[in-house]
């Protein structure tokens, strides 16, 4: 559906130059607390689980009043090669709550359980800055979610790629943990059609729970593993008149894909065996903070008890 508003910043049909992204940077101020929410949270849990910092954003044209941003994963111990690596993204997006506080709690409450079958690397919140602004973009005005390839202008994606990289494992599994929200039509679309100087037709919002699978690796019964443990908590979302979601065909309930390397997609860099990106939707009546939180780790358990199920 075409329900494109006009932006506040620039002019319709030419690109943001420097000015334009100051003016929006200058717009940005912080909203939550990283260190609280997040950081205090894997202090936690240092009692159960190695926590590393990979990594410390530091914008050259950020203001003072933004400090820089260590940036942290999260392993099991007693870490062996052969038992297969399975890693959980959060806050690729930092707006997106839940995928950030649903990593955390699957930390918190699930992994160990399944430490003994998997090396288990959870990066919770990639764009602090993003989570502390609640923004989609990073200080830059860059996505960093079309931003895992080479040469990355995103340094969340890029120190998160270089650090994965570093550890020389395969990635058997990849969940990253992501939210659609009714801000997705009301800001960010209108603010990427602004930035970039074109026009994008916003599209309804799906109510509820899907998945985004990998168009060229879609593991169709891994998905449909995850939604039927995601439904137990919540309720997923049903497909517009057209058949879609966001835009994209429904594959079977609750799952479409998308071409994850070639758009950059922080779930495609790891080549992993079975990859999926979830989306959970904040917004709706039906849910509430809780329960998103709940979906996220649903959609981890279910899909990791699918593996192991085919395993044998």
């Amino acid at each position: 559906m075409n329900n494109e508003q006009a932006y506040l910043i620039g002019q319709p049909g030419i690109a943001w130059g420097e000015q334009e992204k100051a003016d929006w940077l200058h717009m940005q101020f912080i909203k939550r607390s990283y260190q609280k929410q997040v950081v205090d949270k894997l202090h936690i849990l240092k009692q159960q689980f190695e926590v590393v910092q990979y990594g410390v954003l530091s914008y050259d044209k950020i203001p003072v009043k933004f400090a820089e941003y260590p940036l942290y994963v999260v392993k099991t111990n007693n870490w062996v090669q052969s038992k297969g690596t399975v890693l959980v993204t959060g806050g690729v997006h930092g707006y997106e709550t839940s995928g950030v506080q649903g990593a955390l709690a699957f930390l918190k409450n699930e992994a160990q359980k399944y430490a003994e079958h998997f090396n288990i690397l959870v990066a919770p919140c990639l764009s602090p800055w993003g989570y502390e602004t609640i923004n989609r973009w990073n200080p830059n005005a860059i996505d960093p979610n079309r931003s895992f390839h080479a040469d990355s202008p995103a340094p969340e994606a890029k120190l998160l790629m270089e650090y994965v990289q570093s550890l020389g494992t395969d990635i058997a599994a990849h969940f990253d943990l992501h939210e659609t929200t009714d801000t997705d039509n009301s800001e960010f679309r209108p603010a990427l059609a602004a930035r970039d100087g074109t026009s994008h037709d916003n599209w309804d919002i799906p109510d509820g729970f899907y998945l985004v699978g990998d168009s060229e690796n879609p593991t169709p019964e891994f998905q449909q593993a995850i939604i039927a443990s995601v439904e137990k908590v919540t309720h997923i979302a049903q497909p517009d008149e057209s058949g879609k979601i966001i835009g994209a065909l429904l594959e079977q309930n609750g799952v479409i894909n998308y071409a994850k390397k070639k758009l950059g997609l922080c779930g495609g860099f790891a080549d992993a065996k079975y990859v999926t990106t979830t989306e959970v939707y904040p917004d709706s009546p039906l849910s509430d903070e809780e329960n998103c939180i709940s979906a996220q780790v649903a959609a981890i358990t279910g899909g990791l008890d699918y593996i192991l199920s085919v395993r044998g």
